[in-house]
């Protein structure tokens, strides 16, 4: 019998399962799909992926809207053997050019109008390019026609690579994280064990699907559960309230608790049914925190993870979920403070570098051995780059970042891109971009800006050249500023930017 791990973990057991297990609300689908008829057009989208040319191994590139078929085209991937890559819907062209060539995909799967744009830059790295739109319709529709219903699947194993997630570089570059199939399914039985998710569960589907937390959070454990999921195609309030009544657990970002709050149809009857209200991909608050237990009678547990990582630490289903920790480590997951200068312990209570050990960790930086030897140490700990403090019960606390990233959203963006891209504009000597809190983004983007002199920099030139980035890295205020604070060393010192900007 073949063994694909995370096949037949997560989806051959629903093979012959009629009991619906997406609830849709996007135009041109069924507004629900057993669990046998995802299964049957994952197995569709599998023969379309080895009739367009991919072998076990093979990267397949999805930047395409949320659908039913973007998540069963991550099931046939997981089926075929091939290496599944999603992408943010807000990159840019250029943005999109940089992951094909470096991973080479011989899947490209795209928006109608960007279709022209990327088939030249996937047929030079030896792919072809497929269309999926937001109705439904495109080229990978029409090839699942008449497909059969049933797939042979590919053998894979634990060290396979399931998926291939790009994050944050620390020089602007983006990196290709490697995630096999145990990194994925050991984190996903440890989450359905922790947060006790069975098929009994309805889960709120809100999160974008190109990301850690909706794609392998929140359908993996899902899928392991045998649960239902009413699939939004991303952040509808008045969905997501209409859906609390019937529904069990929500998964979201900050965002999503500080907008309901804003709705006063949030009530504890409202409420009533939901088990589980579950928070990450950016720091929640302690008032937020704070404000949705005393209106709902619900606590948000709080959870903390990376790409590189998977999820890392959880407070607990049973006992105190304290506000601003990130709470303790899975089971079978190791976590550790370090001076990030020497490498060694901190005494307990002091503030260190995060490093994470375990099944969860990822394999390293896809064609950057020189950058996952940096960042891996050689007992297997992963430096996060994250500064943390734990309390005397071991609850963690994410205190800030060595690196300069600004997560926004549950999105991450590393400021020297913006930078960079500030820096071109004529009349700019340079410029400082940092984040500072933001009760509805977790961060909110703030560029400091140096003309040169007798230069004249207006705010509508700033705002033009960052219109080439994705929307989220589109800093939210542009200061123009006489100089940048700088230590003994030359080096920009942004804390004492962020002290101004508040002040």
């Amino acid at each position: 019998m073949t063994t694909n791990t995370l096949f037949d973990a997560l989806l051959a057991p629903h093979r012959a399962r009629k009991t619906p297990f997406l609830h849709l609300s996007e135009p041109g689908s069924p507004a629900e799909v057993s669990f046998e008829d995802f299964l049957a057009q994952a197995a569709r989208l599998a023969h379309v992926l080895v009739a367009s040319g991919v072998t076990p191994g093979d990267r397949v590139l999805v930047q395409a809207p949320k659908r039913s078929e973007m998540l069963a085209l991550y099931a046939a991937a997981i089926q075929a053997g091939a290496v599944f890559l999603p992408l943010n819907t807000a990159y840019r062209l250029d943005e999109v050019s940089y992951f094909i060539a470096d991973a080479a995909p011989k899947l490209v799967v795209c928006t109608s109008d960007m279709a022209d744009a990327l088939r030249p830059l996937a047929e030079a790295e030896g792919g072809t390019v497929l269309t999926l739109n937001a109705d439904g319709s495109g080229t990978l529709a029409e090839r699942m026609q008449g497909q059969p219903d049933s797939f042979d699947t590919v053998p894979r194993g634990p060290d396979d690579l399931a998926a291939l997630l790009y994050t944050s570089g620390t020089t602007g570059r983006s990196k290709g994280a490697m995630l096999t199939h145990d990194n994925l399914l050991s984190n996903t039985r440890a989450l359905v064990d922790l947060w006790r998710i069975t098929s009994d569960d309805r889960l709120i589907h809100a999160l974008p699907i190109f990301h850690t937390h909706g794609l392998f959070v929140a359908m993996n454990t899902f899928l392991l559960a045998g649960g239902q999921v009413r699939f939004l195609n991303g952040f509808d309030l008045d969905a997501i309230l209409d859906a609390m009544p019937e529904s069990t657990v929500l998964m979201g970002v900050p965002t999503f608790y500080t907008r309901l709050l804003g709705d006063a149809r949030l009530t504890a009857e409202r409420a009533a049914n939901m088990r589980l209200f579950i928070s990450g991909s950016a720091p929640l608050l302690a008032e937020t925190h704070t404000a949705f237990s005393a209106r709902t009678g619900h606590q948000i547990l709080e959870r903390y993870g990376m790409t590189e990582t998977n999820m890392t630490t959880s407070n607990p289903y049973e006992g105190a979920r304290k506000p601003g920790t990130v709470g303790h480590p899975l089971p079978g997951v190791e976590i550790r403070l370090t001076d990030p200068e020497s490498g060694a312990p901190v005494p307990q209570g002091s503030v260190g570098m995060v490093e994470v050990r375990g099944p969860n960790v990822f394999k390293g930086y896809w064609q950057m051995p020189e950058k996952t030897a940096e960042e891996m140490r050689e007992d297997g700990f992963f430096i996060t780059g994250d500064l943390g403090q734990l309390d005397a019960e071991g609850y963690l606390s994410i205190v800030g970042r060595q690196k300069d990233l600004i997560i926004t959203g549950g999105l991450n963006v590393y400021p020297k891109e913006i930078e960079d891209v500030l820096n071109a504009v004529p009349g700019v000597a340079e410029s400082a971009v940092y984040g500072v809190p933001d009760p509805d983004f977790g961060e909110r983007i703030i560029a400091d800006v140096v003309p040169r002199p007798d230069a004249q920099v207006t705010e509508d030139a700033l705002q033009a050249a960052a219109a080439t980035l994705a929307r989220f890295k589109h800093p939210k205020v542009y200061r123009i500023v006489e100089a940048l604070p700088r230590n003994t060393m030359g080096k920009v010192q942004k804390n004492v930017l962020r002290t101004s900007y508040k002040g």
